[in-house]
């Protein structure tokens, strides 16, 4: 769910100004999933972009304040979400810890790096939500441990049926900073796209597994 729309058209503005997402119906990107798609996110490169940075940040913090106060713990979602995750934890002056897709095979064996107490609440960073599986994974991790999760923020989602359908499974809230519907709108109002790959993107959210350009 996006909170504000503003914040949600400023945030898709920027993620293109820096091709942090890029547009392009003609040339189709592939998935590692195998899915192809006209569309393609890394929000990795907004930590090379220190205003940028530092809006996401803030914006991500105030989002956290508004809906859940202070938690005791920020989670970043590795590797995506670590540095934005960080970068919030520190706004707010909470302890950061972040958790792999699975435990290291050696070591301590941790999934989770860093000092997390059970009982603790705990806010989940990431950077960007397609089937929300990863996240979830994440989750799951975290409770598994003895962690009270609260929430989670992310920057963007594709805002697939999946996911909705995966969060709502969980019993998870879920509150991202922009989404698909407000990209394309930004894009369209700043003509960044032309009205047939306007179309060609509509088409693709309808059904992204299957489509084929």
């Amino acid at each position: 769910m996006v909170l504000n729309k503003d914040t949600a058209k400023k945030t898709a503005e920027l993620l293109l100004q820096i091709n942090a997402i890029k547009l392009n119906p003609e040339n189709p990107f592939s998935w590692a999933s195998g899915w192809k798609s006209p569309i393609y996110c890394d929000n990795r490169i907004i930590l090379s972009y220190p205003q940028i940075r530092n809006y996401v940040r803030e914006e991500i913090a105030k989002q956290v304040e508004h809906l859940y106060g202070k938690p005791d713990v920020i989670a970043g979602v590795a590797t995506g979400a670590i540095g934005i995750g960080m970068l919030v934890a520190d706004y707010l002056g909470l302890p950061f810890i972040y958790v792999r897709p699975e435990a290291k095979s050696h070591g301590r064996q941790n999934q989770i790096e860093g000092a997390l107490e059970e009982n603790q609440t705990v806010v989940v960073i990431e950077d960007l939500i397609s089937t929300g599986k990863s996240s979830l994974n994440a989750v799951k991790a975290l409770e598994d441990s003895g962690a009270k999760i609260k929430g989670m923020l992310a920057i963007f989602t594709y805002g697939f049926d999946v996911a909705t359908s995966n969060f709502e499974k969980h019993n998870l809230e879920l509150h991202t900073l922009s989404d698909y519907d407000h990209l394309i709108e930004q894009a369209t109002e700043t003509n960044y796209i032309k009205e047939d790959q306007y179309n060609t993107l509509i088409e693709w959210k309808k059904n992204p597994s299957e489509w084929q350009q």
